[in-house]
């Protein structure tokens, strides 16, 4: 299958793997801030061929993991307005808030309605004008843009009725408050590809010149998460920090202009509360005033009180690379896929969902 099969070559890979062993000498630390990349490195194996002093960890790159609990609470609060459809993806419906969560208002009869797109949401607000339909905007800089043009579209139709609550968040932020904190030890990250593909790689320049931490976007088979490895480690090994691209067949270093420009329009940048990271200032997005009619902030006056965080649950530990799921107490014991804990353990992108699936 050709622009498949050619980045799973066994001898391909095989060759990599070596080529990483002959160079890596440094103890490292790499952080993976993508959790497509996280499920991959695990579904193929990839910490098992690694030298040992070649370590990875995971990042804040899931949106449904790093949505703050207040934001949970929120969402809740919404779907108990008697006249309110909330609409969502599907992953944040099982996310446990404080006392409740998304899916247990719904069976108590509150009107929670899963959907795969934006649009999907613009047609129940089509299909039920006589009530208020708000979209749960959750992501990073990949999803921005198409709740924008939504957005826009409901803004042109006249659609009053329709708006999201903005929970977004921005990824260069997020890997800048890691690296400032200074709690993890990363040296290098491996860049997300399905974000870099909007932002392009110089969002990431500046984060490199502050830290001189060196950063490569990778893709999302195995020979291209192999070769970002290696670049980042002839990086690190000649003490070099840069921004490189592995995933040249979708990434430019200017990213998806037009896409940008969408997500613009509509959103500016704003400070936001992420699980485990705090709240970041200019890391996330709030709905622009031209378009506050269909900024669900502004629409209902919810108060939301202090959020009750689940206690003896890592996930923040998890998110920050401090911890891994292996370290938490309630890791497949009282926390599953079925019955999670918390968030990371929710989303088919969070870490304690992909150290679960593969009984790590």
């Amino acid at each position: 299958m050709k622009y498949l099969d050619e980045y799973r070559d066994p001898e391909l890979a095989a060759g990599l793997i070596q080529r990483i062993k002959s160079l890596s000498r440094k103890p490292v630390r790499l952080m993976e801030i993508c959790g497509t990349h996280t499920v991959a490195i695990f579904r193929h194996g990839i910490r098992s061929v690694l030298p040992e002093n070649l370590v990875l960890v995971s990042g804040p790159g899931c949106p449904v993991c790093v949505t703050a609990q207040v934001d949970i609470d929120r969402s809740i609060k919404l779907a108990r307005i008697p006249d309110v459809i909330v609409t969502t993806f599907g992953d944040l419906v099982r996310v446990p808030g404080s006392g409740s969560s998304l899916a247990r208002e719904k069976a108590e009869g509150a009107d929670v309605r899963t959907v795969y797109s934006t649009f999907d949401a613009l047609s129940v607000a089509r299909n039920h004008p006589d009530r208020k339909v708000v979209f749960l905007g959750i992501g990073f800089e990949t999803t921005a843009p198409t709740i924008a043009a939504a957005i826009m579209t409901a803004h042109r139709e006249g659609l009053r009725n329709f708006s999201v609550l903005s929970m977004h968040k921005l990824l260069p932020p997020a890997m800048e408050a890691l690296l400032s904190g200074g709690e993890s030890r990363i040296d290098g990250f491996i860049c997300p590809g399905h974000v870099s593909v909007i932002i392009g790689t110089s969002a990431y320049e500046a984060v490199v010149r502050q830290h001189g931490t060196p950063c490569v976007v990778v893709g999302f088979e195995p020979t291209d998460i192999l070769e970002g490895l290696y670049r980042l480690i002839r990086l690190l090994e000649k003490n070099e920090a840069g921004v490189e691209i592995q995933y040249k067949r979708a990434v430019t270093p200017e990213g998806n202009i037009k896409a940008m420009h969408l997500l613009h329009t509509v959103f500016e940048p704003a400070q936001a509360a992420w699980r485990g990271l705090g709240v970041i200032p200019e890391s996330g997005l709030k709905i622009r005033d031209s378009f506050s009619i269909h900024d669900a902030a502004q629409s209902f006056d919810v108060e939301v009180p202090a959020p009750v965080d689940p206690k003896g649950c890592a996930c923040s530990e998890v998110i920050r690379g401090l911890k891994t799921p292996l370290d938490c107490p309630f890791f497949a014991s009282k926390c599953t896929p079925e019955e999670p804990v918390g968030p990371c353990m929710v989303s088919t992108e969070g870490t304690c969902a992909a150290y679960y699936k593969y009984r790590v």
